[in-house]
């Protein structure tokens, strides 16, 4: 049981949401390389933004009921061991990562980085044994890597969250799931190092923006979401990414990932730009393509959804 305190510091800033006035992606003049986290498909993605476009996301790297690098590259791999229902060949998955490193598709890493991994205990779609897969993967590419590994918390498939969402163990829309444990401020503390906790005077603002001059396919959607903390509105401030999962696009769920992950709580006090990309009604099941269902690019640095992120993450750089 969350404590009515706790509520109100997680979640009692200030939100305006403008989703029925898409307003372009604002220059907001943001520093240093992004962070980037994901849940599900979008963990998937996050490792290949995290990886592929290196040094862009040094600010480091969070999944949520992920897995490897070039796990799957076809949707029967995607829907059986990267799952969990049979066994992950760590070896091909090494290889294949170092394949992509030597045609160009992956940069070449530097040993260094920051990387949180979850797993729910009870989570009955992906395997925690595939998180496992993944953090020996980034190991063997990182070797100095500072990780951290949870998979203590009873969670079922989803985003946990303090006390926001459906039961800890239950899967259903919005697939945030209260759990009592505060997953967004564990996350960011390990990737960026300590900061203040939410308080009350903390504001900002969600805005609805246009995603359509950053990618003209429809597995991306027209509109993505942008928390903005007031202190961020002049400039200087650093950006997370966040990747929601299968069936948690806005065309699903609208922006409730978005206003209830508990990053923007975190984000308003320590002057941190949350970035929501969204899937399309051209993505299978509102999923980030970590298969292939888009295009064959998907895993290396020219993938078209991840160029779709850089140039948001170039725009809100820029200057007015």
């Amino acid at each position: 049981m969350i404590r009515p305190l706790l509520a109100l510091l997680l979640l009692g800033f200030s939100l305006t949401a403008q989703a029925q006035d898409r307003a372009p992606l604002p220059a907001l003049q943001t520093e240093g390389p992004a962070s980037v986290s994901g849940v599900s498909s979008g963990a998937y993605m996050a490792v290949q933004l995290w990886l592929a476009q290196a040094p862009r996301f040094e600010g480091g790297l969070a999944t949520v009921a992920g897995g490897p690098y070039a796990c799957a590259q076809s949707v029967f791999e995607a829907l059986g061991p990267c799952l969990g229902r049979q066994a992950l060949d760590e070896a091909t998955l090494a290889q294949r990562a170092q394949a992509a490193i030597t045609a160009g598709a992956l940069p070449a890493q530097p040993r260094q980085g920051r990387a949180y991994l979850f797993a729910g205990a009870k989570d009955a779609v992906v395997a925690p044994r595939t998180t496992a897969a993944l953090a020996t993967q980034l190991q063997g590419l990182r070797p100095e890597l500072a990780l951290q590994v949870q998979t203590q918390v009873p969670a079922g498939h989803g985003w946990v969250t303090v006390g926001t969402g459906s039961a800890c163990d239950q899967m259903q829309p919005p697939y945030l799931l209260a759990c009592g444990f505060d997953l967004a401020g564990s996350l960011l503390q390990h990737l960026l190092g300590p900061l203040q906790a939410p308080t009350e005077g903390a504001s900002g603002r969600l805005l609805a923006f246009d995603q359509r001059p950053f990618h003209a396919g429809a597995d991306l959607a027209d509109t993505g979401y942008l928390f903005i903390p007031s202190a961020c509105e002049a400039g200087g401030c650093r950006v997370h990414v966040a990747l929601h999962g299968c069936r948690m696009n806005g065309a699903a769920v609208g922006d409730a990932f978005a206003r209830g992950s508990g990053l923007n709580a975190w984000a308003a006090a320590n002057r941190l730009v949350v970035l929501y990309p969204q899937t399309g009604t051209g993505a299978v099941n509102g999923c980030w393509d970590w298969w292939g269902y888009a295009d064959a690019r998907f895993a290396g640095r020219e993938g078209p959804q991840q160029q779709a992120i850089v140039g948001m993450l170039d725009r809100l750089a820029a200057r007015r």
